[in-house]
């Protein structure tokens, strides 16, 4: 059965041959600008191009590889890739379809396409070329990783998130996990479409919205969360101010008043860190209209409470949860740790008294992402708060319900 030239090449960029035919080109061309003194980092894309091509030609006639020339081509696109990118996963970092690249060690690399997991066939040299890859990730933004320091975050030029962790801590070979951005993020329309959310829940939110109130939105890992929040970010009116946090800056807020925050790790000496509790005080004497923290995950879910509680209506936040109630117990669980010493029922005063909705949003089995339900906070019933869905989805009959009429 003959296979088509593309698939050949497909099948020999996988091979053991290959890979030391890259490997030891990459060589040649780190050679070449040495010798000759050449300052890549100014060239463009085009003249990098017709150097790599040049190089390629002249050393496969010294080399007299047997190699044809669409293997030529192949090779020098991954050696141009192993220059000015990110080596083997740059294609995968280019494709939009793309939305998670995840690598285990040098042999076993996956992408997330429409909610799904694929192994894609892509391969490093070893375990050195996966940390030189991590490496070249971490070198605009400062951060390093080794021994003494095996895990990082860190975020692309385009703010795809990604994180790194390598041996002695990954047992199998380093790991690199990249969450990518869409170019363009995904709008109201876009959700309409791919049924995530209803017309009705659309346009009750963005009264919300609007109307400054306090939400969360809470979900898993991969559900949608900090997407939703860039949606929800679209109607905030455009004479607010807006202070965002983050600890890996990726909210792309389409706002002419926003004023952007970080996080940043402890340096070398484990001194200099600053915290999201840090930068929700400072936020609040920047004169914010409203607050956007991008997640809560530690002890600035005290602060974020308050600052919802004086004045920043129209707050927002994300969480990690996995229901409206579980979310409830997630907060009180963080109090905890930032040392709140009150009582249950007065953190759920605060909780009643701060957010007024929450959104719950999902990915599902077959890696659809929907909004699960809008449910609103009323108040407390004696020590329990009083929680009652707006819309829900039901998954059985695959629609969205609106339960508005329910309530009086």
């Amino acid at each position: 059965m003959s296979t088509t030239p593309d698939a050949q090449v497909a099948r020999f960029r996988l091979s053991d041959q290959y890979l030391q035919l890259k490997n030891s080109f990459h060589r040649h061309l780190i050679q070449q600008i040495d010798e000759r003194n050449l300052d890549i980092d100014q060239w463009d894309t085009e003249q990098i191009e017709r150097f790599v091509l040049e190089q390629i030609r002249r050393y496969v006639v010294d080399q007299r590889l047997p190699i044809n020339q669409r293997e030529s081509e192949a090779l020098a696109r991954d050696a141009k890739d192993e220059l000015m990118g990110y080596g083997p996963i740059q294609n995968l970092i280019d494709d939009d379809s793309v939305n998670d690249i995840v690598v285990n060690g040098p042999n076993r690399v996956f992408v997330e396409r429409a909610g799904r997991l694929y192994s894609v066939p892509v391969r490093f040299f070893n375990d050195a070329h996966v940390i030189r890859v991590i490496q070249r990730i971490l070198a605009p933004i400062g951060r390093r990783v080794d021994e003494s320091t095996p895990m990082v975050d860190a975020r692309l030029p385009d703010g795809s998130r990604v994180n790194a962790i390598i041996p002695p801590i990954a047992l199998d070979g380093p790991c690199i996990s990249i969450r990518k951005f869409r170019k363009t993020p995904l709008s109201a329309d876009d959700l309409l479409r791919f049924g995530t959310i209803s017309p009705a829940e659309l346009d009750y939110l963005k009264q919300r919205v609007a109307g400054r109130t306090n939400l969360i939105v809470v979900g898993g890992t991969g559900s949608g969360k900090t997407t939703f929040l860039n949606l929800l970010s679209q109607w905030i009116p455009a004479d607010e101010r807006v202070v965002t946090i983050e600890d890996a800056a990726e909210l792309r807020f389409e706002h002419g008043h926003v004023v952007r925050l970080e996080t940043r790790p402890p340096n070398l000496e484990g001194e200099r860190a600053v915290s999201a509790r840090d930068l929700v005080r400072n936020a609040l004497r920047m004169r914010p209209d409203r607050i956007v923290v991008g997640e809560v995950r530690g002890d600035e879910v005290l602060d974020m409470l308050q600052a919802m509680n004086t004045g920043h209506d129209g707050s927002m936040t994300t969480l990690h949860a996995n229901s409206t109630r579980d979310a409830i117990h997630r907060l009180e669980l963080l109090a905890g740790f930032a040392g709140y010493t009150g009582s249950e029922l007065t953190f759920r005063g605060q909780i009643a008294a701060a957010i007024q909705l929450i959104v719950h949003v999902s990915r599902l089995k077959g890696g659809e992402r929907r909004v699960m339900s809008v449910t609103e906070i009323a108040g407390l019933s004696g020590h329990e708060l009083v929680m009652r869905d707006i819309f829900r989805y039901d998954g059985e009959r695959g629609e969205h319900l609106d339960l508005r009429g329910e309530h009086t």
